[in-house]
């Protein structure tokens, strides 16, 4: 069915009542399918078909999380009748437009079979969603924050803990099946305190790699720009597991990361463009909630997330690029602009 566009002056909020025609059970909100209409909007007219030539060369760009309201006239162009259904229902739509997301929730809690399940059954032929590993796996000490109860400020006796990981971890994640993505092992920042130095941090791993199970698009992301060295990237690469090129606030940008030699690790890469360098989470947050455009543009971002896709297509590896909020206020028109710098590379190149 053809997608009527949205015109200037047109009216379509994400909440409100159900449209006419709409069923309730409670919980969805279904559309008679004969007098469905679907409102698109001037970004995915521009940017839909880009995104979908860019994947079918193996090059994924998604959001890291996806139930933002902000996003809504840009992503999000049809009505949920509240806040909690399009929290529920918002990956169908959000699917339509980009091939992949980064689960960032996997990070606090190990995924429900359940919820990979509706998510599978929601989303489009062909969709990935990455995820990130639950933190009781790859914190060595609890950070001294609420969330962690009576365990902040203890050492996490389950770190690296690999029957758990492939219990409580690997185990529901099977529920995504053929739309599993990557699996990111992000790694806070080793403190002194931690007892992990830099040729510990590098054992630890090549053990813990050397058992996991296969069959799995593997990744890790430092914190510690000190263990971004040449023999840590070969001992990834001997293991086929990619290394995160990311822009964080204490790591070296992605346009640096992107130069090192031997950089892409495995078969595939993930990017995952986060923070500017020197700026804190929370300092983000503040500047750029609630997220509805871009409130600083980065150009060194976006040319090294460029500069990344070029090289993946060169040697011939697949790249999940994942844009967060908090990098230029609004993750959909970072995308944008990325797919503007690479539609000026000779195609030759590509």
């Amino acid at each position: 069915m053809a997608r009527k566009k949205k015109q200037p002056g047109d009216t379509l909020p994400l909440f409100g009542d159900a449209p006419k025609g709409a069923l309730s059970d409670g919980t969805r909100v279904v559309l008679r399918r004969p007098t469905e209409t679907r409102a698109t909007s001037e970004y995915v007219e521009k940017n839909g078909e880009r995104l979908r030539r860019w994947a079918s060369k193996r090059i994924y760009f998604g959001s890291s999380s996806w139930k933002y309201p902000g996003w809504s006239g840009i992503v999000y162009n049809r009505r949920y009748p509240s806040k909690r259904v399009f929290d529920q229902e918002c990956i169908a739509e959000y699917s339509e437009v980009f091939p992949t997301v980064c689960a960032d929730f996997a990070l606090y809690d190990f995924p429900d079979p359940k919820k990979m399940e509706r998510i599978y059954d929601s989303t489009t032929d062909g969709f990935k969603l990455s995820l990130k590993v639950t933190d009781r796996i790859t914190i060595k000490r609890y950070p001294n924050l609420p969330r962690h109860g009576v365990q902040a400020g203890k050492d996490n006796p389950d770190f690296l803990n690999l029957q758990l990981f492939e219990e409580a971890f690997l185990k529901p994640v099977g529920a995504l099946k053929e739309k599993r993505g990557t699996i990111i092992f992000e790694f806070s920042t080793f403190y002194p305190s931690t007892g992990i130095a830099y040729e510990k941090f590098v054992g630890l791993m090549d053990d813990f790699l050397s058992r996991l199970p296969s069959g799995y698009e593997y990744a890790i992301e430092l914190r510690n720009k000190e263990f971004l060295t040449a023999d840590y990237l070969k001992m990834l690469e001997s293991h086929g597991v990619a290394h995160v090129l990311n822009n964080w606030t204490r790591m070296p940008p992605i346009i640096e990361q992107i130069q090192l030699a031997g950089v892409l690790t495995g078969r595939f890469s993930v990017a995952r463009a986060l923070l500017k360098p020197g700026r804190t989470y929370q300092e983000a947050v503040d500047a750029f909630q609630p997220y509805d455009k871009i409130k600083e543009e980065n150009r060194e971002l976006r040319i090294g997330l460029a500069e990344a896709v070029q090289r993946c297509i060169a040697e011939g590896k697949s790249l999940y690029a994942y844009v967060n909020n908090r990098a230029e206020g609004n993750s959909p028109k970072t995308i944008e602009g990325i797919l503007d710098i690479l539609d000026q590379y000779p195609v030759e190149k590509l």
